[in-house]
């Protein structure tokens, strides 16, 4: 339907309430928009739900907690094809919506208030929260998601109905403010920002805000959805550090000064080998996963192409891998043999053990991690997942 949403989160706002829900209305009022105020009611103990049927809100019964809770269902029960959200503790403006509306009528999918370009009042912000937690984790979410959204956090901010939908939000705690963002980032809605002044809160308590845990769970959060920053990456790095050592060690051991890489320098090399690939494979199987449960869309270049790799090809190499590794044991156990099972005094014969043990269990990881490849897409057919090529 035509209009605007004006959604409150609200949990025990009896003070600020009614102050909201009037400048929501007056807004509607004042640009002859139709429209509704929707409070998402998350089990409040004092007047709130009194408060806002008394003034011509409708209120929505939440019994999941959280604030995420709270919004996924405003979301879904709202009536108009505009949602303008924010906080019922009067520390944003429900007068000035004006821009979020026009945004929207551009053809803007979400647009997210800017509280640092808008102006935040003296008080309205902790320290921490203005200078640190907001943009670190704005930062961050900026890095690991290719956007130009500055504050990731914001707690005012307009979209259009079907767009939010189709992003499958799920998440319950205040991590849905990043949620909302990296999904709208992933599947490619049309977003934008717009200044907005926060104000200081009128409440009477403590805020429902938890710093460090809530926190804590928005860099989780972060970290889940971007298996290329969470595993991909850093399991390159060790890959890479580990190959290196493995092979140039190998070749002949490294001296520098009096510091001496050898055998036992080959063997973390090996390990580091061995977690870079695990880690990289859990990047591809994570970004399955999340395709299969409609949480990560569809994409190109390296994901897909490794997803495809591991459903079709990871087996057989896996195979190939492991019956080297057992070549190479039964060889190193010849050697060994030869040497009438005594103790091993050459660094040669333990180099090779370790390379071809390595060999061993990289074909083992590769083998195993392409069974489970096919075990995320078994039962479907969807052409955006790893289908079997035509044949």
């Amino acid at each position: 339907m035509k209009g605007l949403t004006v959604l409150m989160p609200c949990l025990n706002e009896e003070v600020t309430l009614a102050t909201c829900i009037n400048k929501a209305f007056t807004f509607l009022k004042e640009n002859n928009m139709p429209g509704e105020v929707l409070i998402a009611d998350n089990g409040s103990t004092d007047r709130s739900v009194e408060i806002a049927e008394g003034l011509g809100a409708r209120v929505v019964h939440v019994k999941v907690k959280g604030y995420g809770s709270a919004l996924i269902t405003g979301i879904e029960n709202a009536a108009y094809d505009y949602i303008i959200m924010g906080d019922a503790d009067d520390s944003y403006d429900f007068l000035n919506l004006k821009p979020f509306i026009d945004k929207l009528d551009e053809g803007y999918e979400l647009v997210m208030g800017n509280r640092f370009a808008g102006g935040i009042e003296p008080g309205a912000m902790s320290f921490s929260h203005k200078y640190i937690g907001n943009p670190v984790l704005s930062g961050i979410g900026r890095i690991f998601y290719h956007t130009e959204i500055r504050d990731f956090h914001c707690g005012q901010r307009g979209f259009r109905k079907d767009a939010i939908m189709k992003l499958g939000l799920c998440t319950t705690g205040m991590e849905f403010a990043s949620e909302m963002v990296v999904k709208a980032v992933l599947f490619k809605l049309k977003m934008t920002e717009v200044p907005i002044k926060l104000y200081k809160d009128g409440r009477n308590r403590p805020p429902h805000l938890r710093s460090i845990p809530d926190g804590l769970r928005h860099l989780r959060f972060l970290l889940i959805y971007s298996p290329k920053w969470l595993f991909l990456i850093p399991g390159l790095i060790l890959f890479l550090v580990g190959l290196i050592f493995m092979v140039l060690i190998y070749i002949r051991p490294i001296v520098i000064g009096k510091v001496g890489f050898g055998m036992t320098t080959m063997f973390y090399a090996a390990t580091f080998m061995l977690t870079g690939f695990n880690a990289m494979q859990f990047s591809v199987l994570t970004n399955i996963f999340g395709k299969r449960v409609g949480q990560f869309p569809d994409d190109s270049g390296i994901m897909k192409s490794s997803g495809n790799f591991l459903k079709k090809h990871a087996i057989w190499v896996g195979i190939l891998l492991t019956i080297l590794g057992i070549a190479g044991i039964i060889v190193t156990f010849v050697m060994w043999g030869k040497l009438g099972f005594g103790e091993v005094t050459g660094d040669r014969l333990m180099q090779t053990a370790i390379l071809v043990g390595t060999l061993f269990m990289f074909g083992i990881s590769l083998l195993t991690s392409g069974f489970f490849a096919n075990v995320l897409t078994m039962g479907i057919r969807v052409d955006n997942l790893y289908t079997e090529e035509e044949e």
